[in-house]
């Protein structure tokens, strides 16, 4: 008895033993300021990732952005009941019980036993037939001396955070998604408001032109090409109709919901957007973007997965156990007639043909792709960043151009048929004049769409929440 207790007190004292190497982190080179000319020297600071915080489960917050009722509405809405994200919240209770199913590696497994025989070979010697049953319980205890089993624990816990990040980077993106597809189905609606005044200004114009024809002030020409403008803008009509009930469909699955019709409440002019997007640090995106934080539990999760590989290569130590009661007559079972055992065992690899070796390089080479994963998604991160950053500059120049062209062509317009009524131009300089308005009223309505969406797709691109203007 003293020699399975010094064995346990033993197993005790080495269970602090743990193979591989703990999480160091990854070194980052991060650019502090403006981009670098290639070849010369980079402005950088180098980061360790494990001297950040991983801000990415922080509360999502849109309404800085997005000051609209109905968007921040379709937005809860979708938070709720999009599909996708029920999935992903699926996915993190299965994770969640791998991780408990793990952890019970860890433990004694106690079972229950029963056995009954009848025969004339019992004990290993042939003579009468005799009965024999036993009822009782086994355990069994694997002893975690080299961390193989706490490794695997920590595997499972780091792809259980991995997967409560990537339900906030899910979340995340479908916030811009929504807003995204909302501000798309208020252009179309704009675009086809613009169509219909657009028509009904050709309509209004053909038959002016068809009475001036039948006074004999212009000619058949002005006519046809009057009528071939008016069915220009006809045909624009249900192309933009068609543009904005397809967009209603795709913001009504966004939002978990049966195809519905929705009411528009806001322009694109009337949504503002305040955000000082120059307050935004390259460094901040690694803790705070939830795919970049994903992305290293993975990498820590492959690190566990190096160690509990080297703790394959050591012997193995297990306890086992029973317990319970023996009798050649089933009626006279009872705790008179114990059965008790317990013991040890230890097994060690010794000649595998480098099978373990080999399997601790496997695990090594997919912890180096996990690296190299992690690092990509940071290099694609700070490349989002900087191209919604440039299109957001950018944009605004050309909303400022396209908002001054749409006025001139307005005031082009006006002139032109004024002109024409009182017969100093001819139609041609009228039809170029309407063209070139409503192209310059369609460009407008999409820059200003354009801009808004790179607003929504800045807030994904860095992690979430607001970056408020000063």
């Amino acid at each position: 008895m003293k020699k399975v207790v010094w064995l346990i007190s033993l197993a005790a004292i080495m269970v602090a033993c743990k193979a591989g190497k703990p999480y160091q982190g990854v070194d980052l080179r991060m650019p502090e300021a403006d981009k670098a000319e290639f070849g010369g020297t980079p402005h950088e600071e180098i980061i360790n990732t494990k001297d950040i915080p991983h801000n990415g489960s922080a509360e999502l917050i849109w309404q800085d952005y997005f000051d609209d009722t109905m968007l921040d509405t379709l937005i809860k809405t979708a938070l709720q009941y999009n599909r996708n994200v029920m999935i992903a919240s699926e996915r993190i209770i299965q994770a969640r019980m791998a991780l408990r199913v793990q952890n019970a590696e860890l433990f004694p497994k106690v079972a229950a036993q029963a056995s009954a025989e009848r025969g004339n070979f019992l004990f290993n010697q042939i003579g009468q037939v005799n009965e024999l049953y036993i009822v009782g319980t086994g355990i069994n205890w694997e002893i975690d001396f080299w961390g193989r089993l706490r490794n695997l624990s920590d595997a499972a816990r780091y792809q259980l955070l991995s997967s409560e990040v990537g339900l906030h980077s899910l979340q995340i993106s479908l916030i811009s998604d929504v807003a995204v597809t909302y501000f798309n189905w208020i252009q179309a609606l704009e675009e086809l408001s613009i169509a219909q005044k657009n028509l009904a200004l050709r309509d209004s114009m053909h038959q002016i032109i068809i009475q001036r024809f039948e006074k004999g002030i212009v000619q058949q020409t002005d006519v046809d090409q009057s009528n071939i403008l008016k069915a220009i803008a006809a045909g624009a009509v249900p192309k933009f109709y068609r543009k904005s009930v397809q967009l209603e469909n795709t913001l009504s699955f966004l939002i978990g919901m049966n195809p519905m019709k929705f009411l528009k409440s806001a322009s694109l002019e009337d949504i503002e957007i305040n955000v000082d997007i120059e307050r935004y640090r390259p460094v901040d995106l690694v803790s705070n973007r939830p795919d970049i934080i994903a992305a290293e539990y993975q990498l820590m999760a492959q690190n566990a997965q190096v160690g509990a590989a080297k703790a394959r290569r050591l012997p193995a130590i297990s306890l086992n156990g029973t317990l319970g009661i023996i009798s050649d007559d089933f009626n006279s079972l009872s705790l008179d007639n114990p059965l008790w055992k317990i013991g040890g065992q230890l097994m060690g690899p010794i000649l595998f043909w480098g099978q373990l070796r080999r399997a601790v390089d496997i695990e090594q080479s997919r912890e180096f792709q996990a690296l190299f994963a992690y690092e990509n998604t940071v290099l694609n991160a700070l490349r989002e960043v900087e191209d919604e950053k440039v299109s957001i500059r950018t944009l605004q120049q050309e909303i400022a151009i396209a908002t001054e062209r749409k006025n001139s062509a307005l005031s082009a317009q006006y002139l032109s048929g004024q002109r024409y009524s009182q017969g100093v131009t001819s139609y041609l300089e009228v039809l170029e004049s309407q063209r070139q308005a409503f192209d310059a009223e369609l460009e407008l309505v999409h820059l200003k769409q354009a801009l808004l969406s790179t607003y929504a797709r800045f807030y994904k691109v860095i992690g979430g929440g607001p970056v408020k203007a000063k």
